[in-house]
């Protein structure tokens, strides 16, 4: 293990928790999220205004506990992803419940790709890595992380969990990558798109605010002809003879939204950014219903962004693969 992969405190934890029980790992991570909401750093500050969009009304006391429960749910994302590498595919399948299936099957069956609308909800990679195997095969885009041991650890995570991935570099190929692959049919493709990585993205309304969003749900289906469904991830607590074979008391329940419809009439440009908006509006009443499941630590909303960032791209730029796993 070289220096800078031994001193950087993720993979610290990570290769630590892969060494210890489940109970353990969560019960750190528990406690390490009320230690960071605690200290109030620049990201628990974040996740609060962010809060604030989705809940207006509540008082500085009521953000305060959403943002101590959005914390912990954050912190257990990074627990069960320390720990997925040593799922049996039987307790993967226990602690994964999906709804909307029948939004789904009919497009496979026929032969065909679907293009999935994710935002930051739940534990997107354990419902990847129970989708690839009880839905169809994952493939999706991954934001390369700093310093390269990160991202190469999260790389082999997902594609020993079955999940293709596909670098989202500042190029162009990986939105043509995608383009072929959902051509060929029979594959998910999940794109996490609730934050706009590479400032070409879509400005929508979202909260009653102005934020940018990725393009690439919208382009990949409108280039390609894809049903385009937003889904929604949550946690859940886990009971009886589910919670017995899952081995802990936290699953996640994938929502399968039906698909939103590309609108006629229009050029390019404009369909792109009507159907963003249309899974963006899905996807925030998910969130609304439960915003302590949004890990949103980062500036989404035009208002927080900074000044070179504010004007809206004129067009959808085609390498516009969209957000990150």
């Amino acid at each position: 293990m070289s220096r800078r992969l031994a001193t950087h405190p993720l993979l610290v934890g990570w290769h630590v928790a892969s060494r210890l029980p489940e109970p353990v790992v969560r019960g750190v991570m528990h406690v390490a999220a009320d230690v960071a909401w605690a200290r109030r750093g620049s990201g628990v500050r974040r996740l609060e205004g962010n809060l604030a969009r989705v809940r207006p009304d509540a008082s500085p006391r009521e953000l305060r506990r959403l943002s101590r429960a959005g914390m912990r749910t954050y912190l257990r994302y990074y627990a069960e992803t320390f720990l997925l590498a040593r799922l049996s595919w039987e307790r993967i399948d226990a602690r994964v419940r999906a709804e909307g299936l029948e939004n789904v099957r009919p497009v496979l069956q026929d032969g065909s790709s679907l293009v999935l609308a994710l935002s930051h909800q739940g534990n997107w990679d354990l419902a990847g890595a129970w989708a690839t195997r009880a839905v169809a095969p994952v493939l999706t885009v991954a934001e390369r992380l700093e310093p390269a041991e990160v991202f190469e650890e999260f790389l082999r995570l997902r594609e020993g969990a079955g999940v293709r991935i596909l670098p989202l570099d500042d190029g162009g190929e990986v939105f043509r990558d995608l383009v072929r692959a959902v051509r060929g049919g029979g594959l998910l493709v999940p794109l996490l798109a609730d934050r706009d990585l590479t400032s070409r993205g879509i400005e929508v309304e979202l909260f009653g605010e102005r934020a940018r969003v990725a393009a690439g749900p919208a382009a990949l289906a409108v280039t390609t002809g894809a049903p385009l469904l937003p889904v929604t991830v949550q946690h859940e607590r886990l009971r009886g003879a589910r919670r017995r074979a899952a081995g802990c008391r936290w699953g996640v329940v994938i929502h399968f939204h039906p698909a939103v419809t590309v609108p006629e009439g229009r050029d390019r440009t404009e369909q792109v950014a009507a159907l963003t908006q249309r899974w963006v509006d899905v996807v925030a009443a998910g969130i609304a219903a439960d915003p302590t499941h949004w890990h949103m630590l980062q500036r989404v909303f035009v208002a927080d962004l900074d000044p070179a960032r504010r004007v809206a791209p004129s067009a959808v730029a085609p390498d516009a693969a969209g957000g990150g796993a």
